[in-house]
């Protein structure tokens, strides 16, 4: 018998050993919940049945599905989507802008009306159902994320609009094929007005109740009422439309064609936006509601809970559903605690579908129209228009292209093409990561941007980058650093503050391996600030730390000090720099002398002549008193290490002309590491000084070789 531990041990297990929890989440409630909470859910998912039962049937009409499929989808959608979701007070049903798009799906496969029809609504939940129960599953809940909320936006104003305009024919007693302005235009004159007074009367008294009494339920009052209106004029019979007879049983199974792959296929386009902007929407209506109760939501779980409604509705006679903002914030309000509140809703729903179900017969189809109006209405968000208008222009063109797209093409095409344009907006925020110069503040406390006027370190160049080190972006990264270097030829070494960066891949560390490179030719090195774990565990695995070195990772209240005592030149900051960038720099005297020189004059290796550290050695060794070395270090460089047979002659003295030395004598120049060196001989050569020649790498390549310690022993 294979054990638990057995499983555990296998790794193919071990990366699906997640997956029963989120199954066994009704287990998890039940087993936690607060009887204290009974009562307060309960009256909750009571007045949220109230608000569903017209409004389940108007939304199936937006589909052009029949009246008992919207409450079916009512019914199931609530209890399955709170038995494995996670949002408190989220409740999954029919909704208006879904039912658009699931209509704009369907008109592609059958005429409405039609037994194909109904059975493409049931399959096309399924197909959105398994797409969105194996992201979840896949623990892909954070792709929601990369989805816009202008996508949303556009979407449901553009929803909106084309609701209100296909309920006009319902609401005026029209009847034409060409639902849009014009055919209500051209067909006003042929307006049944006992249903237009019905359709705009209910549109009038649910106004005025939401002002008047906002704690009524308006909506079902006004069907309530218009429906006795029907009943005693006997408006049925003057041609005013009437829902009919519904059906009084539970919701039944139907059969769907699971197999027939060319049906499928036709569907498969409809079912992934369905699936898509079901989540999102989901996803932003669970947000908001944890931001008002605190609750932590779990996107995984959420979309597995979505995932097994839609799959169930679509075997129980009904349609595609999602998270509604609308009923859901009636929950809330309601003063519901946890999910039992969404499922004690869906069985009231069911109560009131056994008990109501043959008064539906008067129910005049013009008061829905009239409902589905005022919900239109209040599907634009006028205020988040603005403020996304107002605000990040790629924010306001996916909103506007989303829109437009719903209004004149496909709805579904128009909700993929919002939701590919969110994806391209955030590759080309994430592919061109913030990279800029930064220098401590006046304080010398904290890092900020380097504004124009502030001067900057002649050897050093401290950089910060904000975002992803990924292949998207490295391009990016690499061409605004080198620009940055180009135009500061002088600074040799450069300083990466990574504290922005939480992932990198192998081009990452490819760009900084290039980078460093650039420095080395340059005659500096590349240093690394505040690299977080994920990228030095990156950085240890393909070797580029070992390569780099650990001392190049620095801290951050270390790494001017270290760089300053350790690795700049204290020369170019004493007698070059006239910037005083940091606190170290402050204390240290400043020279002048009357010789002009560039910072970093450029000279060609063969205008120097110069002499290696071994044939240096070899010279001394044999005591060949002809070669003079002139150290022109500073006093206490000198004196923390130098050639015994060195006489110290520091630069000032050469500089100012001031050094005591034979035209004919051979010289050999000495620093730390050759530049200064370097300009000494310049100096002298431009002085007739024709036998000067400096020591190749300076101190440090004498020490690198290990003859420091043999001449003096």
């Amino acid at each position: 018998m294979t054990t638990y531990t057995e499983h555990t041990s296998n790794p193919l297990w071990t990366g699906f050993k997640h997956i029963p929890a989120y199954f066994l989440q009704p287990i998890y409630f039940f087993r936690s919940y607060d009887r204290r909470h009974l009562r307060p859910d309960l009256l909750a998912g009571l007045t949220l049945g109230v608000v569903l039962l017209p409004q389940a049937i108007a939304f199936s009409l937006i589909a052009e599905l029949p009246p008992q499929m919207g409450l079916y989808t009512a019914i199931v959608g609530a209890i399955i989507g709170a038995l494995w979701g996670s949002s408190n007070q989220l409740y999954t049903g029919p909704t208006n802008a879904l039912s658009l798009l699931v209509l704009s799906v369907l008109l592609n496969i059958a005429a409405p009306g039609t037994s194909e029809f109904i059975v493409a609504a049931g399959l096309v939940a399924v197909m959105a159902g398994v797409f969105q129960l194996a992201l979840g599953l896949a623990r892909l809940g954070m792709l929601v994320n990369f989805v816009s909320h202008s996508v949303v936006v556009g979407f449901s104003t553009g929803a909106a609009i084309l609701i209100a305009i296909n309920q006009f024919p319902h609401l005026l007693g029209l009847e034409f094929s060409s639902h849009n302005l014009a055919g209500v235009t051209v067909n006003l004159p042929e307006v049944h007005w006992p249903t237009a007074t019905l359709g705009l009367g209910t549109i009038l008294l649910i106004v005025l109740l939401r002002r008047l009494k906002p704690n009524l339920p308006g909506v079902l009052i006004s069907i309530i009422i218009a429906s006795v209106i029907v009943f005693g004029l006997n408006l049925d019979e003057k041609g005013v439309a009437v829902i009919g007879q519904l059906p009084s049983n539970l919701p039944p199974l139907v059969e769907l064609p699971l197999f027939d792959l060319d049906f499928i296929a036709r569907l498969s386009t409809g079912a992934l936006a369905i699936g898509a902007i079901g989540l999102v929407a989901t996803t932003a209506i669970a947000r908001s509601m944890a931001a008002q109760t605190g609750q932590r939501l779990r996107s995984n779980q959420e979309f597995v809970g979505q995932g097994l409604a839609n799959i169930a509705v679509g075997f129980l006679s009904g349609y595609p559903c999602a998270g509604s903002f609308a009923a859901s914030a009636v929950n809330f309000k309601a003063g519901a605690q946890t999910r039992l509140s969404a499922m004690s809703a869906g069985l009231f729903v069911l109560i009131g579908l056994l008990g109501l179900a043959p008064l539906a017969i008067y129910l005049p189809r013009a008061a829905l129209a009239g409902v589905l109006m005022v919900t239109a209405y209040g599907m634009i968000n006028r205020a988040e228009i603005g403020r996304i208008w107002q605000g990040a222009r790629g924010d306001a063109l996916i909103m506007l292209f989303t829109f437009l797209g719903a209004l004149f093409l496909s709805i579904e095409f128009a909700v993929l093409l919002g939701i590919l344009f969110s994806f391209a907006l955030y590759i080309v925020k994430t592919s061109a990561p913030r990279v800029y110069p930064v220098l401590p503040d006046e304080n010398f406390k904290h890092f900020g941007p380097q504004s124009p006027d502030q001067p900057s370190c002649p050897q050093l160049g401290i950089l910060k980058i904000s975002g992803d080190l990924y292949f998207g972006a490295v391009g990016h990264v690499e061409e605004t650093i080198y620009e940055y270097l180009e135009k500061r030829p002088s600074q040799r070494f450069l300083l990466l503050r990574m504290q922005g960066v939480n992932q990198t891949d192998f081009s990452g560390i490819h760009m900084l391996e290039s980078v460093r490179h650039i420095c080395q030719e340059r005659g500096g090195d590349l240093f690394l600030m505040k690299a977080q774990p994920p990228i030095l565990h990156l950085m240890k695995s393909t070797g580029f730390y070992d390569q780099l070195g650990p001392d190049h990772f620095l801290a951050e209240d270390q790494a001017i000090a270290y760089l300053f005592h350790k690795v700049l030149d204290p020369a170019v900051c004493i007698y070059e720099c006239h910037a005083r960038a940091f606190s170290e720099c402050q204390n240290l005297p400043k020279q002048t002398y009357p010789v002009e020189l560039p910072l970093y004059p450029t000279m060609a290796a063969n205008n120097i002549p110069d002499i290696s550290p071994e044939e240096l050695w070899q010279k001394l060794r044999r005591g060949d008193a002809s070669e003079l070395v002139i150290d022109v270090r500073e006093p206490r460089e000198f004196k923390q290490g130098h050639i015994p047979q060195a006489r110290l002659i520091p630069l000032p003295k050469i500089l100012s002309d001031r050094a005591d030395l034979a035209y004919n004598d051979p010289i050999v120049l000495v620093c730390r590491s050759g530049r200064r060196s370097a300009r000494a001989a310049c100096v002298l050569q431009s002085r007739g000084y024709d036998n000067a020649r400096i020591l190749r790498g300076g101190m440090l390549a004498w020490e690198a070789a290990g003859l420091l310690q043999a001449i003096e022993v």
